[in-house]
């Protein structure tokens, strides 16, 4: 668990998993080989061999008496291809952060992937369930025009309960929660992918969603993304990101960003580097 305060917003983060893997299969010019060359990735996001760490979190925040979660990781329960069917304490560890699920009021969706949206449901005597029963669930209305139609099994057991329970609100890619919390949109990965900005007291942050993965890609910002819908657009929004945002006194999460995930763009030749 790791803590920030952002002027009067307090930032929490819950890991779901962390780990070193072969990053390929995401990211298909991250070889080890690769990943080796970036040095300054030692030793918190990538090890001597070339496998690059990579992270699984939420991001509890606390900003003008709200109490939001934003992505809620694979959850358990869930049988996805490929991947393991996980039963972790991931709920335990949140309420011992201070956000018992059901003092949670609002939960923020970037996107509607599978590794983002796990937690919106809980399974309880065979059904699926709201975990935030409490909360309403933010996500844009370009994303679910997108997801709404298809048979993916993560809109299907962690995304339609909560239309039927009627907690969702659909929202534009540039609304704003309050005035210390607005979304901006970062559209390529998904057609209504956002990401969060954070402001108070002269402090600034920003929360990145999958418009990158891993530092790597700040020194390699071309470098595509499988699972990006539209992979020239990612590229492109991932590059005003980093222009955007390089050498400024504004603190970067990265949403899949291993420990300690957060720290600041700085600008290197035609590339860019992560500091913390």
């Amino acid at each position: 668990m790791n803590r920030w305060q952002i002027g009067d917003v307090a930032i929490t983060r819950i890991v779901e998993s962390e780990n070193a893997f072969d990053m390929t299969m995401l990211l298909p010019d991250a070889t080890a080989e690769n990943i080796r060359k970036e040095q300054w990735l030692l030793p918190n996001f990538a090890d001597e061999k070339g496998a690059a760490r990579l992270s699984i979190h939420a991001l509890a925040i606390e900003s003008r008496g709200r109490r939001i979660i934003v992505d809620t990781c694979i959850g358990n329960d869930k049988r996805r291809p490929g991947m393991e069917t996980l039963h972790t304490s991931f709920l335990q560890d949140l309420a011992e952060a201070g956000f018992a699920r059901e003092s949670v009021n609002l939960v923020l969706c970037t996107h509607l992937h599978v590794d983002h949206v796990g937690w919106n449901t809980m399974l309880v005597d065979g059904r699926w369930v709201p975990t935030f029963p409490k909360a309403r669930y933010l996500m844009t209305g370009k994303e679910w025009e997108f997801w709404g139609p298809t048979q993916d099994p993560a809109i299907g057991d962690s995304v339609r309960p909560l239309f039927d329970a009627g907690l969702v609100d659909l929202v534009d890619t540039d609304y704003r929660i309050n005035d210390e919390l607005w979304l901006e949109p970062s559209v390529g990965h998904t057609p209504g992918h956002v990401s969060v900005r954070i402001s108070s007291k002269g402090q600034e942050a920003v929360i990145s969603g999958d418009l990158m993965h891993h530092p790597i890609q700040l020194g390699h910002p071309e470098w595509k993304c499988t699972f990006d819908a539209d992979p020239d657009q990612g590229c492109r929004t991932r590059r005003a990101f980093m222009e955007r945002y390089a050498d400024q006194p504004i603190l970067v999460f990265g949403t899949h960003f291993a420990t300690p995930s957060a720290g600041h763009i700085v600008k290197q030749g035609s590339a860019f580097r992560f500091r913390i």
